[in-house]
């Protein structure tokens, strides 16, 4: 009998993706809609995009924003949530403010930018920026209230100066905090980055979405799609997971002396 906890057999990840696809590629077939192309269509329309540039000069501006908006974030919302976490006065001071920040709306925030500021590339990033910064502010304030004082008497006692402190102390125990901020901040951010070039922005995934839907041109909107989640998936596989199989392998003999 295999063990629960066992690893799936590597065909199992082959199984519902293509049935999936299959399933589609029968329905649009059987309903002859422009509604839902095929997906020979959509690869056709995606190709077309590829070879006269759209695709890649909307990708590349999608990015740019994403990029921008998620290291400035991630730098603010470490500050931030440090503070907090090491301070219980700081904390009591901000964290009304940060339940506030982190119910408000993401619509409710990008449509208050481009009011007060215009329909101009700085309000778009600050709207991200905002919706993404108290997430990464929590999860590091907990991060930091976790903090092994005894590690930090060591680094006193061998007199760490800041750069040794932050490679050696600081950064091996939040290692883990910075990923899940970095997993859910950037799942956050894409969502975000779309809606703001929907409502706002003349190129970007998002324009030419809404361009698509203007039209009702289904196959366009399924296209870019595709590629924004190839992109996505790059990133997830490329950089992402092998950053947090360093975080477990960090963690693995704690949890094993526990």
């Amino acid at each position: 009998m295999t063990s629960g906890s066992g690893s799936p057999p590597l065909w199992c990840y082959w199984v519902v993706l293509p049935a999936t696809v299959l399933i589609w590629a029968v329905l649009a077939a059987t309903l002859e809609t422009d509604l839902l192309p095929t997906p020979s269509a959509v690869m056709v329309a995606l190709a077309s995009e590829a070879v006269n540039g759209e695709l890649w000069r909307h990708l590349a501006a999608t990015l740019a924003r994403v990029a921008i908006a998620f290291g400035v974030a991630m730098l603010l919302g470490v500050v931030i949530g440090s503070a907090m976490g090491r301070s219980a006065r700081l904390n009591a001071l901000f964290d009304p403010l940060l339940v506030i920040l982190l119910n408000l709306p993401a619509l409710v925030t990008i449509i208050l930018m481009y009011v007060w500021f215009g329909l101009v590339e700085m309000a778009a990033l600050l709207a991200v920026i905002i919706n993404k910064v108290p997430n990464v502010a929590v999860t590091v304030r907990e991060g930091s209230r976790s903090l092994d004082d005894k590690l930090e008497q060591m680094a006193v006692a061998y007199r760490f100066n800041r750069w040794q402190w932050l490679r050696e102390v600081w950064l091996p125990q939040m290692f883990p905090y910075l990923m899940a901020a970095t997993r859910g901040g950037l799942a956050l951010i894409w969502k975000i980055v779309l809606v703001v070039e929907l409502l706002g922005r003349s190129n970007g995934v998002g324009f030419k979405l809404h361009l698509a839907f203007q039209v009702f041109d289904v196959a366009t909107i399924l296209a870019y799609s595709l590629a924004f989640i190839a992109v996505v998936q790059v990133i997830e596989l490329a950089i992402l997971q092998p950053l947090e199989r360093r975080a477990n392998r960090w963690r693995r003999p704690e949890m094993a002396h526990a």
